[in-house]
């Protein structure tokens, strides 16, 4: 009989906390993901510390901070001398897969829409089974690529489709753990058709959006939000058929389920545009997290602890007794997770943008901010300052950084951004001052900390012990 825990980790793209009927929205119902948090911890402070694909999945894989690893923007090659969970569960003798979304290499960036490959080899980061592609947005009749140099078509939407994959692969493991990650891409924007039609069927005929969306934008962002909650039923179905193959197979009741994202997005509040993210407002950082395990982490009960992303490599490794490499920056909350009294907690999160836009190295919106469960401040490069109190202004509606009442607030917190600051060797600069970071194949040659050596050396794996 197996002794040691699977993990199946479920991460949405661009799903934010606040679109799901457990965190508050009410013109949609879940039944999969409502059963899901019924049976988990449901954490209400997941922040997404980065919000943009690539710096989440390289703290998610790695355990470390864009500073450190380099992964400032997106379509960056992640070094092949980091260590990352998929190599500490394969050398604990788990069987690793990956299933969907990956933007951790350029893959054939910057052509569009083209078939994104991932090298075998330390592109792929220990996981052995590979059912992926490096970033493309075809969410119907997609291409995946297989273990070699190959490539599929699959049949249908993307959900759909991952399941396949997922259930091939974990009915291969038979008895042997499992350590898969499946990442589909909705809820993010395509230029394609965003779902299938019957989810569209599931929606009120009207809806609404809150009060942090100006006038002027909320229009426009409802018919937006529409494709936006016709793709996350789809990801609510998705949890339902793995669910099911789960119990079905006997293995639900062994199985570390996490659900989360890697970011969430504006939908016009704060008059940002309703497929923007990379803000340090709730609807870009605050994301869904709901953890499963019958008998260790407890059930129908929500944590207020803060998670980062990189918090979930040696957290994961805690609760399966694995060792987690040196190099991981992020804490084990595996204790805090189980709802251990003496478990560690933190006191704030670093929060971070370092571009005006997502692929290149452009001046603009370069900010740096600090998550607490209280409050939430950000200072950007133009000068620009927020400061908000979360449990009194959720929606953010009240910006307090200029009020005398809140002077010893902002000074506490910009007290504490410095801090965090240079625990990560950060300076708030000019986007463009990180040029030198990466050589003409967007790999990483040095980081926060100075020069690297060469972005394909072999990994230290002395460090992994």
């Amino acid at each position: 009989m197996q002794d040691r825990p699977n993990l199946l980790f479920l991460f949405a793209d661009q799903l934010r906390a606040a679109s799901l009927p457990m965190y508050g929205e009410t013109q949609i119902e879940t039944p999969h993901l409502t059963r899901l948090a019924q049976e988990s911890t449901l954490f209400t402070n997941a922040i997404s510390t980065s919000p943009m694909c690539t710096p989440y999945r390289s703290m998610l894989v790695t355990g470390r901070h864009p500073q450190t690893t380099g992964l400032l923007i997106n379509s960056i090659r992640l070094r092949h001398d980091e260590i990352g969970i998929g190599d500490a569960f394969s050398a604990a003798g788990y069987r690793t897969g990956w299933v969907g979304k990956w933007h951790l290499h350029t893959g054939s960036w910057p052509e569009n829409n083209a078939r994104d490959f991932v090298p075998r080899g330390r592109d792929r980061m220990g996981f052995q089974y590979w059912r992926t592609y490096n970033m493309h947005m075809t969410f119907f009749d997609g291409p995946v690529h297989l273990d070699n140099w190959d490539y599929e078509r699959w049949e249908g939407y993307e959900t759909k489709a991952l399941n396949r994959y997922a259930i091939d692969f974990m009915d291969s493991c038979g008895e042997e753990p499992f350590c898969l990650f499946v990442s589909p891409h909705p809820p993010h924007f395509t230029p394609g058709k965003f779902a299938p039609d019957e989810y569209y069927e599931r929606l009120p005929k009207h809806l609404t959006v809150p009060d942090n969306v100006p006038e002027p934008m909320r229009q426009r962002a409802a018919e937006q939000y529409r494709h936006y909650l016709a793709m996350t039923l789809a990801i609510d179905d998705m949890v339902g058929e793995l669910l099911e193959y789960l119990e079905r197979a006997g293995k639900l009741d062994r199985t570390i389920l996490v659900f989360t994202s890697d970011h969430g997005t504006q939908m016009g509040a704060q008059g940002v545009a309703p497929w923007a993210k990379k803000m340090p407002y709730e609807e870009s950082i605050n994301v869904p997290l709901m953890v499963r395990w019958p008998g260790v982490i407890p059930a129908g009960v929500s944590c207020d602890s803060l998670v980062a992303p990189v918090d979930f490599f040696p957290t994961l490794c805690g609760l399966c007794g694995i060792p987690y490499p040196q190099t991981v920056e992020g804490f084990d909350l595996s204790e805090t997770w189980k709802g251990g009294k003496s478990a560690h907690e933190q006191e704030a999160v670093l929060t971070t943008n370092f571009s005006e836009t997502h692929d290149y190295l452009v001046n603009g919106n370069e900010w740096r901010g600090v998550r607490t469960k209280e409050y939430s401040y950000a200072r950007w490069l133009s000068g620009k300052v927020v400061l908000y109190d979360l449990r009194n202004d959720p929606l953010q509606l009240r910006n307090l950084a200029d009020e005398p009442s809140a002077r010893s607030l902002r000074e506490q917190a910009e007290r504490t951004l410095e801090r965090l600051m240079a625990e990560r060797g950060d300076a708030l600069v000019p986007s463009e001052s990180y040029a030198d970071w990466y050589d003409n194949q967007r790999r990483v040659i040095r980081n926060a900390f100075g020069p690297l050596p060469h972005p394909e050396s072999e990994p230290d794996w002395s460090f992994a012990s």
